[in-house]
């Protein structure tokens, strides 16, 4: 059995405003296993709305809440947040949660156990796998993502079946260990196939929902996101 008394949940959050405070009481409300307690690190990626006044707001009204609140001078995409959120990390267990509501912390359980029981050093969360509701969108974008998923599981050896996932539950010395370099969405492929080249790594994967978000709803990744996406399994696959 594995004994963790901290996860550290990253919310990298870019003109988030108007809902972050919706996340963050969903992530206040779930009570983690083993009574594992919940460290929330926020990067600001320099957004132009109200996100710093929300988060704020809501920090002092939940003074309960372990809330660490980081910002960028500059906009320098998801993965820059992410680097700077990982590195803050103090939890022996890292969590990704992005600041939109497509994802259901409820869930973080779900992804603890294989570790709690000692089997699993990383966990991802399926979209693609389990019975859990998951909102019907775009078929192309589905199509891109199996496809995305499966050039990485080449390169990687891994059979994944969704890289792409936000829900990605790392060991924290692990994560902080790799050398990250990509900024934006590039972010998903590297950490994946780095993941994948620690000697012994046990990777485990379990099923989700999602509730996913149009563009109208402010979803952000494009398809030039996707041939950058393609790169990078090219780039980190093929040269160690």
């Amino acid at each position: 059995m594995m004994k963790i008394s901290k996860l550290s949940i990253i919310i990298p959050a870019y003109n988030e405003g108007g809902t972050i405070h919706l996340i963050l009481n969903k992530i206040k409300a779930v009570e983690l296993i083993d009574n594992i307690q919940k460290e929330i690190v926020i990067v600001d990626d320099c957004s132009t709305d109200n996100t710093q006044q929300a988060i704020e707001s809501y920090r002092a009204e939940h003074s309960d809440v372990n809330i660490r609140y980081f910002k960028h001078l500059n906009n320098k995409g998801k993965g820059a947040a992410l680097h700077t959120g990982i590195a803050q990390a103090t939890g022996e267990y890292t969590i990704i949660q992005d600041a939109d509501l497509e994802y259901d912390p409820a869930e973080y359980n779900d992804l603890l156990k294989p570790v709690c029981s000692g089997f699993a050093d990383v966990v991802y969360g399926s979209r693609f796998m389990g019975s859990n509701p998951h909102r019907i969108l775009f078929f192309w974008h589905t199509i891109g993502n199996r496809w995305l998923t499966f050039l990485s599981n080449m390169m990687s050896n891994l059979n994944l079946t969704d890289m792409e996932t936000c829900y990605k539950l790392f060991n924290t010395k692990l994560i902080q260990g790799l050398k990250l370099e990509e900024q934006r969405f590039g972010f998903e492929p590297e950490v994946t196939i780095k993941m994948a080249r620690i000697p012994r790594i046990r990777i485990y994967e379990v099923g989700i929902s999602y509730y996913g978000r149009t563009y109208e709803d402010g979803k952000k990744i494009g398809w030039k996101d996707g041939v950058r996406a393609i790169y990078c399994i090219l780039k980190y696959g093929l040269f160690k």
